[in-house]
Order: C-alpha cells, then structure tokens, then sequence
C-alpha cells in the first residue's frame, strides 16, 4: 500500500536530505510533530494501531541460541545483541515452490527484521538490527495483535526530539514518514521543490511561499488503494497516550491538532514535557520495560478513554482547509 500512496524518487525528500546539518530545526520539528499522526502509520505503512504496547525483554543470556531456534542459523558477529542486515539478505534467500514450510517462516521473520532494522525503526548505523525484535517473531498471531504503528511512531518522535540539537548529524526512524509529511503547495511537475536541507529550511521560514496540505484520505484516488479494514475504527488514530516502545517513550498530543481533523480546537494544556524519558535508553540492561512504564501501558491499554472531545465545528471560515499556511499553522497550533 505504502508505494501508492508515497512517491519514492529523487524529486521528494531523501534519507540524505533529512540528515541535520546545523542550524536550528525546531520550527520543522514542531509542523511534523503535529502531523504525525496514526492515522498516517496506518493507511500508508499497513501497519496495526490498534494493539498491545511492542515491549518486554531487550536482553537474552544467549543471543545466538535465539537466533539458531528461530532462524536456524546463527551469525559470525552479535554485537550487544545486533547483528548485519547484510547477513540476513545472504542467508535467506526468497522461497521458491520446493521450501518447506519451516524455511517459509524462516525467512519471514528474516525479512521483518530487515524491514524493521532497515525501514521502519531505523537506527543511525543504518546496516545493523538489534535482535529483541526477534523475539516478536515467535509465534506471527501474537505479532500480529501489537501496536506496531505506535512504536514507530514512538521511535521516530524520539529522534526527532533529538535531531533539535545543534550538534546532531544525522536522524533515524521511518523517514518515508517525514516525506509524506513535507507536503508542498507546487504542481505535478514538482519543478522548483528544493533539494538540499538548507534551502528547505529557507522555504519553511517563508511564510508566503510554505504552505502544507493534510492528506485528504477522503479523496476517491486514495479511497480506492486504501482496504476497508483499515478504516473500520477511527477513534485509535485520535486517542491522547504514550506511545510505547522498549526504552521509548513518546506522548501522542491529538488534543492540539483537533482542526486538522475537521472539530473545534480548543486552548489545549501544556503538552507533556518527557526529558528525563529521553535520557532512558537501551543501555539499561536487563531492565523490566513493562513494569519500567507501567503507568503509560495501562493508559494505552485503556488508550479509547483518552479520546479528546471532539465538537464540530460551528464557523465554516474556522474550518481547516486542505491548504493551511505556515502563519495560520503558528498563529492556532503555536
């Protein structure tokens, strides 16, 4: 699905061009933070929502006996519980119609890992993948009932954050994300959209010239790539929660981008302040996650209690268009 619905070229967005190179990204960082939503995880990336919190044990007494038990072989070098995608790509080649079935899952769990290690959660070695994601693999019904859009969501709002240092040279996470969130108001031939950091950064400061489109999903083009059951419970898209992942924490602020989804915006509290969460990290060994954040998975599990009232909208001229300059962006989400 994801390929219908994000062009993938030299004229959008690359992973080069996202990488931080000095200056001051905040205003970037807060215009994508408000676009981020599930919503987009979903229906681009097919990813479920609608799940338990992707965390549990990030360490293993022997990484190499997991390996060999779920992929049936194991690496040359495990690294702190990483190994090369490289490896993964050599050793399991793509079934043919002579594989057994034990080959067929094999090779499943090789390519998710590669997927998440290389697309999805991706980390700033850009060729290594850290086998705790493994252990999801196990049984692929249990896979299937976690919250994977939340954990990317989680990982990428957490670079992001980190990004906003001056001293930051590169950003990981799902960077086809960041692409379709930099929506830009120029024709089809897309002649003109800047092609380095710097410059986009110039355009963003423009305020006559930035302007930013929410993807209307509504429109019939994108309707009709889009399956019915991705559509069939809304109300996860907008919960107000922490996002969960291993040693990641990030809060989900719906409550601040009510007008982009067509309701009344109201002065929203002051967001979630998470710095001494982002000082957590994987270097916790043997750490609990679960009863680590224990507080922020029981709100996701009750994630439909945190749903943000939702008034429509009485003034059509307050509604948010499918275009909405940079200035109105800062003068009612600011």
């Amino acid at each position: 699905m994801a390929e219908k619905l994000i062009r993938l070229d030299n004229k959008h967005i690359s992973v080069d061009q996202m990488t931080m190179r000095g200056g001051n990204p905040r205003r970037t960082l807060f215009i994508f933070h408000a676009e981020s939503v599930p919503e987009d995880v979903h229906l681009q990336l097919g990813l479920p929502v609608d799940g338990y919190a992707v965390t549990g044990s990030a360490s293993s007494a022997d990484w190499g006996v997991v390996c060999y038990e779920l992929l049936g072989a194991i690496p040359d070098n495990i690294n702190g519980g990483r190994i090369e995608m490289g490896w993964l790509r050599d050793t399991f080649p793509e079934p043919n119609n002579d594989s057994t079935e034990l080959e067929r899952i094999r090779y499943a769990r090789a390519y998710i890992l590669e997927m998440i290690g290389g697309y999805l959660m991706l980390n700033l070695s850009r060729n290594l993948v850290h086998l705790r994601w493994l252990l999801k693999l196990v049984d692929f019904r249990a896979t299937g009932e976690l919250s994977w859009g939340f954990a990317v969501l989680a990982t990428l709002y957490k670079e992001m954050c980190g990004a906003m240092r001056p001293n930051k040279a590169k950003i990981g996470g799902c960077l086809s994300l960041l692409q379709s969130w930099a929506r830009w108001n120029h024709s089809t031939s897309y002649v003109g959209i800047p092609t380095s950091l710097e410059d986009m950064r110039l355009v963003l400061n423009q305020r006559s010239e930035a302007q930013f489109q929410w993807t209307p999903y509504e429109d019939l083009a994108i309707r009709a790539v889009i399956s019915d059951e991705f559509l069939q419970n809304p109300n996860t898209w907008h919960v107000n929660v922490a996002l969960v992942n291993y040693a990641t924490v990030e809060m989900h602020q719906s409550d601040r981008v009510l007008r982009q989804f067509g309701f009344r915006q109201p002065i929203p509290v002051a967001p979630e302040v998470f710095d001494d969460e982002h000082k957590v990290d994987l270097q916790q060994l043997h750490t609990n996650w679960p009863r680590y954040w224990s507080h922020y998975i029981e709100m996701l599990k009750n994630r439909f209690d945190y749903i943000p009232t939702r008034e429509p909208i009485i003034v059509s001229e307050l509604a948010c268009t499918k275009k909405l300059s940079l200035a109105s962006f800062r003068r009612f989400y600011a």
